[in-house]
């Protein structure tokens, strides 16, 4: 199902300025020509920041599964609508073998016999975040007994926090899907939870 690109809030900068400005900050340049940092850039030393915890947490040094990972992100940009995040890593998710079904899953992950218990926990600690702004203590127990690491602890607290920020500064800033990029994938349909596309126009 294809959604209406909205305008954005802030003006994205052409690639080529986009370019520019994210050299030089020291922007990763695979972040520079996307939708969503040719707003941030308006605002160079933050784009900076916020790229930096960005490719920290997707390459560098992550000791989080990518599985679980992706499955977080996906479980965000469902509940909260933001079609901007489900696209993206509807293909980033394929990218690291999960399967479409799998990805679908986290939209009914309680009832889905396809995730792991270890999946399910992580699911269980992103809803905790969307719902009550922290993992429950219930939930923090069944972490820690499929991530073994206090680094991948701390890390599941970012990653859900980090995709959480994007989900809301992709809703609030109105950003758009790049030139030629379909919104939502095949099998895809917008969240029931999505915010109505009246809500930004009030």
């Amino acid at each position: 199902m294809t959604s209406p690109q909205p305008q954005p809030r802030v003006p994205m900068l052409s690639l080529d300025e986009a370019r520019a400005r994210g050299e030089s900050v020291g922007l990763h340049e695979s972040l520079r020509e996307l939708s969503v940092f040719r707003v941030l850039l308006q605002h160079p030393s933050l784009a900076k920041n916020v790229g930096t915890l960005l490719m920290g947490l997707l390459f560098e040094g992550n000791t989080l599964d990518a599985r679980l990972r992706e499955l977080i992100i996906m479980r965000i940009g469902w509940v909260t609508g933001s079609d901007y995040e489900w696209t993206q890593h509807w293909r980033v998710a394929l990218m690291f073998e999960i399967s479409e079904a799998e990805i679908l899953a986290v939209q009914q992950w309680r009832e889905s016999d396809l995730l792991t218990a270890a999946d399910k926990a992580v699911l269980q600690a992103t809803d905790d975040v969307l719902e009550l702004g922290a993992i429950a203590t219930s939930t923090w127990q069944q972490v820690e007994g499929h991530l073994e690491t206090h680094a991948e602890r701390v890390e599941l607290v970012m990653a859900i926090g980090n995709w959480r920020l994007f989900s809301q500064l992709l809703l609030s800033l109105q950003i758009p899907l790049e030139e030629g990029v379909e919104s939502w994938p095949p099998g895809g349909e917008p969240a029931p939870a999505a915010l109505d596309p009246e809500f930004l126009r009030r």
